[in-house]
């Protein structure tokens, strides 16, 4: 690594890392104005607040990438201008593209970590959800001896009598679910066949328990029946028998999906095929699950953009670096919402709602980066 490298590396960290670590405590700071009046009104602890602050903090830190990486780079970039730095790399021979090499680089570390931070969020915002349940004590009011709370998000769930359909094409006829115990009572699976390819299964269990291991369903103490493709049929009794197919999970079977802020990339692409398969289309959430990959990809465009734009504009201070730094990311992030309107009600295609600004961004980048002097 040249010793420019090592300086631009330098400069590039510790202006981001400064901006990455003053943005989550200003959106700390200003949630918490907005919601002290809700947090009193309920009585909540100060300690399960500051808690819920934690578990938000991943989704704080992903907002504030693309405006730490734009300031860093603008910073970076005008003060080699304005310092006649750049205009010495130039001079030995370095030219400007050489110069900021390191930039893509870090560009695309920070769009991998904004990608794992994207997978984390809906972790972190179920624990917050959790953390910010009213509690009620013995008494029923909130608050009380942490003995005797129990949250609203842990409420027991349970079904009876009803009739589930699998992605996989079964038929589940449960008669009780309790998603607490993760255990079914009188549960019947039927699997329709066809005689002349595949028999028809049909299965009766008395007990069926959720395995945390194999994710998946044992059944205990059953029946499990064949109609063979010559009408006849063939009926085994079994103790204990798993299920490769029966994996729809206790929180799936009861009715009370997570909310999809709460969903990971595949694990909302499985909801999103639950409600197509009920009839619906959910093209909100379709752009959601796209905007998982494409806002984190925003952080190595809005990079490419401000380095030719910050040495394009280098006589400028720091306010003019600032005030560029929020335009643009402002902008950039307004687009999104505007495409995500525009997909959500079918005016756009869902791939061009979800990536349309990053589209825009990387040709005005193309463009900047085309027209500078190098």
């Amino acid at each position: 690594m040249r010793i420019l490298d090592r300086y631009v590396l330098r400069e590039f960290v510790k202006l981001f890392v400064l901006f990455s670590v003053a943005a989550p405590l200003l959106f700390v700071l200003g949630d918490w104005t907005d919601n002290i009046d809700t947090f009193t009104e309920r009585q909540i602890p100060t300690a399960r607040v500051a808690l819920s602050y934690v578990y938000q903090m991943p989704e704080f830190i992903s907002w504030s990438l693309p405006i730490a990486a734009l300031i860093a780079t603008v910073f970076t970039v005008s003060n080699m201008t304005r310092h006649s730095e750049m205009a010495a790399a130039k001079a030995g021979g370095i030219s400007f593209y050489s110069a900021l090499r390191m930039l893509p680089l870090l560009g695309i570390l920070l769009t991998l970590l904004g990608l794992g931070l994207s997978e984390l969020v809906p972790v972190t915002e179920g624990l917050r959800r959790q953390a910010l349940a009213t509690c009620a004590g013995p008494g029923g009011a909130a608050g009380g001896s942490a003995a005797g709370q129990r949250c609203q998000e842990n409420r027991s769930y349970s079904r009876t009598e009803f009739v589930y359909n699998s992605a996989a094409g079964d038929t589940y006829t449960i008669i009780t679910l309790n998603a607490d115990n993760q255990t079914i009572s009188d549960l019947t699976v039927e699997r329709p066949g066809d005689l002349e390819d595949a028999p028809g299964i049909f299965i009766t269990s008395d007990v069926a328990t959720w395995d945390t291991i194999s994710h998946g369903w044992v059944l205990h103490d059953g029946h499990y029946r064949m109609v063979l493709d010559d009408s006849t049929e063939r009926t085994i009794a079994f103790a204990e028998l798993r299920s490769a197919r029966f994996r729809e999970t206790p929180e799936q079977l009861s009715a009370v999906p997570k909310e999809p802020e709460e969903m990971r990339y595949a694990e909302l692409g499985d909801y999103i095929e639950n409600l197509e398969r009920s009839g619906a289309r959910p093209l909100k959430l379709m752009v959601r699950r796209l905007e998982k990959v494409a806002i984190p990809i925003a952080t190595l465009i809005i990079i490419l953009f401000g380095a030719p734009l910050a040495n394009s504009s280098s006589r400028g201070g720091p306010a003019y670096g600032i005030g560029v730094s929020l335009g643009v990311t402002i902008t950039y992030l307004m687009m999104f919402k505007v495409t995500e309107a525009a997909g959500a009600t079918g005016s756009l295609p869902i791939y061009a709602a979800a990536w349309l600004p990053n589209a825009l961004f990387a040709v005005a980048a193309g463009m900047l980066l085309w027209r500078i002097r190098t």
